[in-house]
């Protein structure tokens, strides 16, 4: 997918991503390329996305500046997430997406 497809198919969604058979995590994409993602463990980090010179999609977050860049293939069960910065790393796919805000309550809240 382009930059330009992939903000139009993402923006204003939160997707949830498997693994394997198993939920891996979720991302909601905010107007402007903004991103909140989340291991699915109510802690949420903040961050942005940008095309490289190749074309892939980058992402960087507050606690982890350095760009991780994904390919994007649209299946026909939704997205298809290859992480390129390590080429051996399994596929990510969609599992659903939501017009809902991802909840972020925070790491262990009630302790």
């Amino acid at each position: 997918m382009t930059a330009e497809e992939f903000e139009a198919y993402t923006t204003g969604k939160t997707f949830y991503y498997g693994n394997g058979g198993a939920p891996y995590g979720a991302e909601e994409y905010l107007s402007g390329r903004y991103v909140r993602w989340s291991f699915l463990d109510g802690d949420c980090k903040e961050g942005r996305w940008f095309t490289d010179e190749g074309g892939l999609i980058c992402f960087t977050y507050e606690d982890r500046p350095e760009p991780q860049c994904w390919s994007f293939l649209k299946g026909p069960n939704g997205l298809i997430a290859r992480y390129e910065n390590d080429p051996q790393a399994t596929e990510l796919y969609e599992v659903r997406q939501s017009d809902e805000p991802l909840e972020c309550p925070g790491p262990k809240v009630g302790v």
